[in-house]
């Protein structure tokens, strides 16, 4: 399978695996919705905002280097990255509005990324400071390695409040696989 439709595929699985844990803790009271986890963020709502920080900051930094289809001006109506700790909204409902606009945008970034620009080195800054280089591909799966990260542990938060999540398998999730 090539990188580009391994991308592809993995940007259906995040839309997808989205709205189902999205769905998920829409059944969940505001006060399970924030109340401490006492986990690596304070808060559902709280991973939800930092799977949005991880994918706005990368697909800014691509955008700012002309990959593939994405400009700037995709990120108009979205919120700007900055820490990791960000809160964009405490509104679950206002969180979902904003991760399906993401989610469209990455399903586009991988449909018209090219194998020349997955080749590309792009340097960018860190929130840290740092400089870093790297191939487009590495960002792009790094960007996919964060939010399965991050799921993960929200799932391990969701099992503590007695929600079924359902299957998160790949190919269950895109049963259609790379095509």
């Amino acid at each position: 399978m090539s990188l580009i439709r391994s991308f592809q595929m993995m940007a259906k699985y995040n839309e997808r695996i989205n709205e189902q844990l999205i769905s998920c803790c829409k059944s969940l009271s505001t006060d399970d919705l924030t109340k401490q986890t006492h986990s690596f963020f304070p808060s559902v709502i709280s991973y939800w905002n930092h799977i949005l920080f991880g994918d706005l900051i990368l697909l800014g930094r691509l955008a700012a280097k002309n990959i593939s289809s994405l400009t700037l001006t995709d990120f108009t109506d979205l919120p700007t990255a900055k820490s990791p700790l960000d809160i964009y909204h405490e509104d679950l409902d206002q969180i979902t509005a904003i991760r399906k606009q993401v989610d469209i945008l990455i399903s586009q970034f991988c449909c018209d990324l090219t194998d020349a620009q997955c080749d590309q080195f792009i340097t960018y800054q860190t929130t840290e400071d740092e400089m870093i280089t790297k191939k487009v591909a590495d960002v792009v799966q790094h960007m996919f390695n964060h939010q399965t990260h991050h799921r993960g542990q929200l799932t391990c938060i969701l099992s503590q409040l007695d929600v079924d999540y359902g299957c998160m398998d790949l190919p269950v999730i895109v049963a259609e696989g790379s095509c």
